[in-house]
Order: C-alpha cells, then sequence, then structure tokens
C-alpha cells in the first residue's frame, strides 16, 4: 500500500500531539492508516497505545481536531464479545 502524504502529516501530528510514541512506522501509522481510509474498526492487541480506554478521549479529541474519522479501537478478544462465546 502506497503511504501518501496525508497520512505522513497525520502520523506527525500524533507524535506531535503526543498520541503515538515517537515511531513512525509502529502505532501511529497503524491508527494513521486506520483513520485516514475511516476503517470502523482498528483490531489490535496493542493495550498499551491503540486499544487502552485512557488513551481513546486523546486520540478522539486529536482525530476530531484533524477533521479525521474516528475508528473503534479494538482487541480481537472484545471484537468477538469475549472469551465466554460459545461456538
Amino acid at each position: 500500500m502506497e503511504i501518501v502524504v496525508e497520512i505522513e502529516e497525520i502520523v506527525e501530528a500524533y507524535i506531535r500531539h503526543k498520541v503515538m510514541p515517537n515511531d513512525p512506522v509502529g502505532d501511529a501509522m497503524h491508527l494513521a492508516l486506520a483513520s485516514f481510509h475511516k476503517c470502523d474498526f482498528l483490531l489490535t492487541w496493542n493495550c498499551r497505545h491503540l486499544a487502552n480506554a485512557n488513551k481513546f478521549g486523546h486520540i478522539r479529541r486529536v482525530n476530531t481536531l484533524l477533521g479525521l474519522y474516528v475508528p473503534v479501537l479494538v482487541t480481537p478478544l472484545e471484537l468477538l464479545g469475549g472469551m465466554d462465546n460459545e461456538g
């Protein structure tokens, strides 16, 4: 997938606003891609920077400031409804 200039600018904004750590090819890139492409969900095992209820408000504020869609950030277990599903 080609990374367009707009996505690189979103990554830089996430790092500048301290939404994501200064690793432009990691979490910030994943979130920027999901936000830019208006994905309903960003599925991740990363509960430190992405699927973290304490960070979601900050992510939502920055995405709103940037005029971006805010995907739901979930772990695979959350998306599937937890471990108590039968079948």
